[in-house]
Formats: C-alpha cells, structure tokens, sequence
C-alpha cells in the first residue's frame, strides 16, 4: 500500500489494481441497474438506496487505507483538496472529515471506476458520469460528531448546471444509533437554501427555512445500511447526521459526480490546489475525469 501512497493517483484515469469490477459489459451492468420502482422513488423523494457497492474484501482495503490517512504525516498528505482530522464544533465529539482520498490510495481510486457505481450513477444522471469529488467522513465510537443538515449543492454553485449526483457508501453498517444518513424527502424541489455550517447546529438551518419546511424536518426519515452498501441522493436534498455513541466507528466514502458537460463558472480554483477552469469551460482534465460513458440509458 505504501507504495501507491507515494505518488499523485489523479494522474492515472483509470483503475490502478484488480480490487474492483470496472470494465463490466452491458450484460454485466444489468444486475447493478435500478429498477424503474427505485428510479421513480428517486425522483419523488430526492433519495434512493443503490446496489450493494462493496465487498468484504474491498471494504476490508478500504478500511486499511482510511486507517492510514488519518494519521498526519502520511505519504500522500501533500494530495489533499481538505484535510479535517476534526470538523466538529463539539470538544466533546470528533469528526474526521476529508477531500481527495482518490489521489492517495488505489482503493480510494479505483472505486471511482467501480461499474456497481457507474451504472446506476449514469441512470440517476441521465448521461455519462464525471468525477467531482471523493469525501472521508468518520465517526469514531462513543463520541462521533454531528454533519448538520444542509444541501450539497449550496457548497458547489461554482459548476452549473446543477446536474450533480451523491453516493453515500458505507464502510461500516449504519444505523439510528451510530449516525447514519436522515433525508427530508422532497426537498429536492426546495430553492437553494444558505449555508449554515456542515457540523454545527442541528437547528441552525432552521432560520433559512419557511413555516412549511420546517415542518417537513419533522419526518426525515434514516437510511440505515449495511457495510458495503449505498444511498444516492440530488444535489439539493436536505440531509444530515447525527452522532455516534456506540461502541463502533461509523466510516463512509461519499463519491460526488456530475454528468458530463457541467461548467465551472468562477474564476478561482474549483478545489484547492487543482488549476483554474476558465468560465463556461467543461469540468475535464487531470482532476476531474470521465467515469463511464453508457452505450444507452435506462
């Protein structure tokens, strides 16, 4: 492991290992597609639970190589976007927060290209998929951290148009008590709320809100999953998590895509330490590249 470690892996837009299934047939992808019931969940809710991503072995690397990263002084430090090894606004809780885990360890890497991923990613996109941004998120046991409620979009108006796509994967089960994903269903058709912080307050978005959805906060529903498995959701639907008091770590990969064509429209670097992408000009390049293109959609 050390040595994929030792080198920037944005270099290499394709799989490095033989740890996922990446160059799968249309055949092959059949079994990862979602049915029409799960897409048409998607498009009322603004959320929907995916195949299941990873393996034991794959979960068991990725593990391994998440271990590694948060510890300072790691080869590869120097690769990523943000390095948080704590976000939490709470002293008394931790959560590890991090971009740019592709550039460090194959794992991390190579699941970009992973076809349980692409495949449905192409049906929720619509088109083909290019990589955003990859995020760690780790709640260690007895005193995980909260992620506040918020929308992902409100934190990437600098690409348009919003045709963006999250995939939360787990690396560990996760349930009610140990911090998993609440969703507030339909708020994928709400308007562009603010910020409010990421790991705050758990009612600090409440003062961005109308009478109406404050009252749709009442009924967020948890997604509970089990290790290797995922949730997909829109750009714009309110989520968030809550902390983790159990006796086990709660990890997450999240990988962030959009559909190919989206344009940066800022002047300034789209994560830190990637060149500027001019205004109008497609996401592409050595940071952001092409997942999976599919023959058909559907």
């Amino acid at each position: 492991m050390h040595s994929a470690l030792s080198r920037d892996l944005s270099l290499c837009h394709g799989p490095v290992s033989q740890l996922f299934c990446c160059d799968a047939t249309d055949e092959e992808r059949q079994s990862w597609k979602l049915t029409p019931q799960k897409l048409a969940f998607f498009e009322e809710n603004g959320f929907v639970t995916g195949p299941r991503i990873l393996n034991q072995v794959q979960i068991d690397h990725l593990r391994a190589e998440l271990a590694l990263m948060t510890h300072p002084g790691h080869p590869g430090e120097e690769f990523w976007y943000e390095y948080h090894s704590n976000e939490s606004k709470d002293p008394g809780t931790v959560l590890f927060h991090a971009l740019g885990a592709w550039r460090i360890g194959m794992g991390m890497h190579d699941i970009l290209w992973s076809a349980p991923f692409t495949t449905p990613a192409s049906q929720l996109l619509g088109g083909p998929v290019r990589f955003w941004h990859d995020q760690l998120f780790c709640k260690p046991a007895k005193h995980g951290g909260i992620v506040a409620w918020h929308q992902d979009y409100s934190y990437w108006t600098r690409t348009q148009p919003m045709a963006h796509l999250t995939c939360w994967i787990g690396l560990d089960d996760a349930t009610v008590d140990n911090g998993c994903v609440y969703y507030v269903p339909g708020s994928h058709r709400w308007n562009l709320l603010p910020i409010t912080g990421l790991a705050g307050d758990m009612n600090a978005i409440q003062k961005v809100l109308t009478p109406e959805q404050w009252e749709a906060f009442q009924k967020p529903v948890p997604v509970q999953l089990k290790a290797g498995e995922c949730v997909f959701h829109h750009p714009l639907t309110v989520h968030g998590s809550f902390e983790n008091r159990t006796d086990n770590p709660r990890r997450a990969v999240v990988l962030n895509v959009v559909r190919d064509g989206v344009c940066s429209v800022s002047d300034q670097p789209l994560l830190d330490g990637v060149p500027v992408i001019p205004p109008g000009t497609p996401l592409g390049g050595q940071f952001f590249p092409l997942l999976y293109s599919p023959n058909s959609i559907g």
